[in-house]
């Protein structure tokens, strides 16, 4: 479904990426992982056609991404950045701003019918007209996602979904974007921060540390030995009921929790 090759990307002298390759399956949801600073979203706006790689290429569905018109990139790819703003308008026209790429002339029966069928998927038919201003931030991260679902793309790109969220809304959208990506046989990528959670939803997991690939497997492959070479911190990982743990070890030694 989308395939990278080589890619490197630098913002003047400084090295950002180098040498990354991946290939992400339809059906796929894979966790981006690392520091802050090792790249992640810089190679999400690269797969988003957003930035051109210094070098190698992004293919969706063997296209090359930089042949591709931004309108037909949009067909194909949604990408949720880290931040957005509220806007002036209802849930329902917020979700049909995602169908922009495919909106000729003017709104159609189809587009429409898209919006509430998403709306009905993500649980939001009781929010359609309530605007966006006055939504927890839960429900309007619920509402961004939407849009991008709206989109019918091939390729979901989510960077930090569930950030300032909390645990309730954090376990939803994932739960959401787990269902979305196997229903709609979508290749999903997100960058995450917990990694008890890509652990627990992702197939595969994609380290990076200064720009470079560090591990690339399914969840078995994010073991404390590649955490610890990724955070520089040390782990230890359980299970609780099936669900993995991940738990950092303080600095004095003893694992115990600090306030």
């Amino acid at each position: 479904m989308l395939r990278a090759e080589g890619i490197g990307f630098s913002y003047g002298s400084r090295r950002v990426l180098d040498a990354i390759s991946v290939q992400i399956d339809a059906g796929e949801i894979v966790a981006l992982l690392g520091m802050n600073g090792s790249g992640k979203t810089t190679l999400l706006k690269i797969f988003a056609g957003l930035l051109s790689p210094g070098d190698g290429c992004v293919e969706v569905n063997g296209e090359r991404l930089c042949s591709l018109s931004r309108r037909d990139r949009a067909k194909r790819i949604s990408y949720l950045p880290q931040k957005s703003k509220a806007l002036g308008c209802s849930v329902f026209d917020a979700v049909l701003l995602g169908r922009k790429p495919h909106i000729a002339w003017d709104v159609n029966s189809h587009d429409l019918l898209a919006v509430e069928r998403t709306l009905q998927a993500m649980g939001l038919q009781d929010y359609a007209l309530r605007p966006t201003t006055e939504l927890s931030g839960g429900e309007f991260q619920k509402v961004m996602i939407a849009r991008t679902l709206v989109q019918e793309p091939l390729v979901l790109l989510l960077d930090e979904p569930i950030s300032h969220l909390d645990i309730k809304n954090q376990i939803e959208i994932m739960e959401l974007v787990s269902q979305v990506t196997r229903e709609l046989r979508l290749a999903t990528i997100m960058v995450l921060h917990d990694i008890g959670l890509a652990i627990r939803f992702a197939d595969r997991i994609l380290c990076l540390r200064g720009g470079r690939m560090v591990a690339d497997g399914d969840r078995s492959t994010c073991t404390a030995a590649v955490i610890r070479a990724v955070f520089d911190i040390d782990v230890v990982i359980s299970t609780v009921e099936g669900i993995p743990i991940v738990v950092p070890i303080t600095g004095n030694g003893r694992n115990e929790p600090v306030y």
